[in-house]
C-alpha cells in the first residue's frame, strides 16, 4: 500500500490526538481492521478504518481513496484512539 498525507495536517494531528499518521498507517496491516464508509465531504467519499496496532491500540483512521481505481493508495485526513463504542464494534465485527 502507499500512503500520503498533509504534513500540517499530520502535525496538527499528532498535537490534538496524539497520533503520528506514519504510525496511523499500520491499522492497514491489521489483517482484521474494518473498513466502512463515512460522510461525502469536499467533493470525495471519506472512509473510517478500525484496527489495532502494537497489539494493544485499536484506531480509528479517516482516510480517502485519491484514486478510487486504486485502493492501495491512501490518502490520511485524520487518526486517533478509538472510542469506546468504536473497538465494541471492532470486536464484534473485525476480530
Amino acid at each position: 500500500m502507499q500512503f500520503e498525507w498533509d504534513a500540517e495536517k499530520a502535525k496538527r494531528n499528532l498535537a490534538k490526538h496524539g497520533v503520528a499518521f506514519d504510525l496511523a498507517k499500520n491499522v492497514f496491516d491489521d489483517p482484521l481492521h474494518l473498513v466502512v464508509p463515512d460522510r461525502f465531504e469536499d467533493g470525495e467519499q471519506r472512509w473510517h478504518a478500525m484496527g489495532m496496532i502494537e497489539r494493544l491500540v485499536i484506531l480509528l483512521v479517516v482516510h480517502t481513496y485519491p484514486d478510487l481505481d486504486d485502493e492501495e493508495r491512501i490518502r490520511i485526513i485524520g487518526a486517533r484512539k478509538a472510542t469506546p463504542h468504536e473497538r465494541r464494534r471492532y470486536e464484534q465485527e473485525g476480530a
